[in-house]
């Protein structure tokens, strides 16, 4: 067994990679950024990897959920159409990525993520409060609810990002309503994903308990921070989340064909930093 190759004194550093993962993804999401090089760094397969990686952060991501819904950001009874068309989304898409190459969604998923890292800055307000939806919630779940669900089953990085995202502009949904629902996504095609790779033989629980523990810590103290200190608080760490998860699969996906894409890529978010930077200067 795997675990027995894992010295003792690596169980802390898991459980430490575990709260800070859980912290951070019951934010803005991005935590499996954070376990999964962990996971390879001390010597997991990579088919192991993603199995733990999925087990344990299920365990913030249901505490952060449960936060969520205690302190009254979650509805149950508007929550049940979008869960409903993400599963099936999302088993369509697991079936799907045995299928069909993810090659060609690999690369343009990192544009759209830069589009909504764009908008995002130059809506300084977005998410602040409250707004008028542009569709109904049947229609925006039917739509992208299973669209997302389906992503996330066929390749994943970014998914919560676009939740949050589309939740806002299509539903008027606040920063923390909208993270809140993330969460409560999440879970869902986690539980889903989890189950398959514990059919498939495909999670070390040793390592996945350990880390498991600090999510858990890490899932509370992630939604009551996101929830104690609103919109102000989640948007830096939503934008450097999409900045990370953007860079993260630039890098996979274009390192090895055009350097360039990287450097361009680098230098437009600095611009538009520079310039959140700037408005927010003049603000003062």
């Amino acid at each position: 067994m795997l675990a027995t190759l894992i010295h003792h004194y690596l169980l802390p550093v898991l459980f430490m990679t575990g709260l800070i993962a859980g912290t951070i993804d019951a934010i803005a999401g991005g935590g499996g950024l954070i376990c999964i090089p962990m996971l390879l760094g001390v010597g997991i397969p990579p088919h192991l990897t993603l199995g733990t990686n999925k087990f344990q952060s299920l365990f913030g991501t249901a505490v952060a959920t449960f936060s969520y819904y205690r302190k009254g950001w979650l509805n149950h009874r508007d929550l049940w159409c979008g869960l409903a068309f993400s599963l099936c989304g999302a088993i369509l898409g697991a079936l799907a990525s045995e299928i069909l190459s993810t090659g060609i969604l690999k690369k343009i998923i990192p544009i759209l993520l830069f589009l909504v890292l764009i908008y995002t800055l130059f809506s300084p307000k977005l998410g602040d409060k409250d707004t008028m939806p542009k569709m109904s919630e049947n229609l925006f779940y039917a739509v992208f609810g299973t669209l997302l669900g389906f992503y996330d089953g066929f390749l994943g990085p970014g998914t919560g990002s676009f939740w949050v995202f589309l939740l806002i502009y299509f539903l008027g949904f606040r920063l923390t309503k909208a993270t809140a629902y993330t969460k409560a996504f999440n879970l869902n095609t986690n539980i889903t994903a989890a189950i398959c790779f514990a059919l498939g033989n495909n999670i070390d629980y040793r390592i996945a308990i350990c880390m498991a523990a600090g999510q858990i810590i890490g899932g509370k103290l992630g939604a009551a921070l996101a929830i104690n200190n609103g919109a102000e608080f989640i948007r830096p760490v939503f934008l450097i989340m999409v900045v990370v998860t953007m860079a993260t699969l630039i890098y996979r996906n274009y390192a090895d064909t055009n350097n360039y894409v990287i450097l361009l890529t680098t230098a437009a978010v600095l611009a538009a930093v520079a310039f959140s930077w700037t408005m927010k200067k003049q603000k003062v």
